[in-house]
């Protein structure tokens, strides 16, 4: 699938989960494009979220929208296919996580779906070099990951810019996705730094109004690509 970036993907894991569908309906109806899944195993990060049963809902209720799998868990190999299979069209895992981080991603290509690799706040971009060519996104990390609801981290935008830069001189088409205390005040930057992909949760599903939030972050971030073009 391809997509006019900016984009803003909807954190799941910070909605309602008693009216899921008429909150994943309210995300589609402002426009909404990408529905961001959080899978936790409360051992790679220190919570428990949900696996592919909600996915397969998430799914069912958005049938054409395009699912951003976020495995932050032990042994993402041995999920790919169960992810894959309840409606995923992208799956990223952890660099510090993967041991075989080369096989694990073209593990997921197999499936069909476009691969990720995301790094939490103290891993280095050095680190991803080997795997960049080989990548559909690559996922910052802004706060540390395992709860919804976290400040900001000020150094990744600064991740942000230099994935951009590589990304700029070696020609390569990864999409720069940034998730973690996401908001409409910092959204701006973030795109003019060169993230394409902003990732949102309490900041959308906490407002008083699920598509005035989004409106109001998407619109920062229509101004932070205005500012670059």
């Amino acid at each position: 699938m391809a997509f006019e970036t900016p984009l803003l993907a909807p954190s799941l894991l910070a909605a309602d989960f008693t009216r899921l569908g008429e909150e994943i309906n309210d995300c589609l109806s402002a426009g909404a494009q990408w529905l961001h899944c959080d899978i936790m195993d409360g051992h790679f990060v220190p919570n428990i979220s949900y696996g592919p049963f909600i996915v397969d809902a998430v799914r069912s209720a958005a049938p054409d929208t395009f699912l951003d799998v976020h495995l932050m868990i032990e042994n993402p190999d041995k999920y790919v296919v169960p992810f894959s299979k309840a409606g995923a069209n992208m799956i990223t895992v952890h660099q510090e996580i993967c041991p075989h981080l080369h096989s694990t991603i073209q593990h997921i290509k197999s499936t069909g779906c476009q691969a990720g690799v995301a790094i939490n706040p103290a891993t280095s971009v050095d680190l991803l070099y080997p795997i960049l060519p080989d990548v559909d996104m690559v996922l910052v990390m802004s706060v540390n990951p395992g709860f919804g609801g976290q400040s900001f981290i000020d150094a990744s935008y600064q991740k942000v810019y230099k994935l951009n830069e590589i990304r700029k001189q070696m020609n390569m088409t990864y999409l720069i996705e940034v998730d973690g205390g996401v908001q409409s005040n910092n959204a701006t930057k973030l795109i003019q730094k060169g993230a394409d992909v902003l990732v949102a949760g309490s900041s959308v599903f906490k407002a008083e109004s699920i598509p005035g939030a989004i409106k109001e972050i998407r619109a920062r971030m229509n101004a932070g690509r205005a500012d670059i073009v």
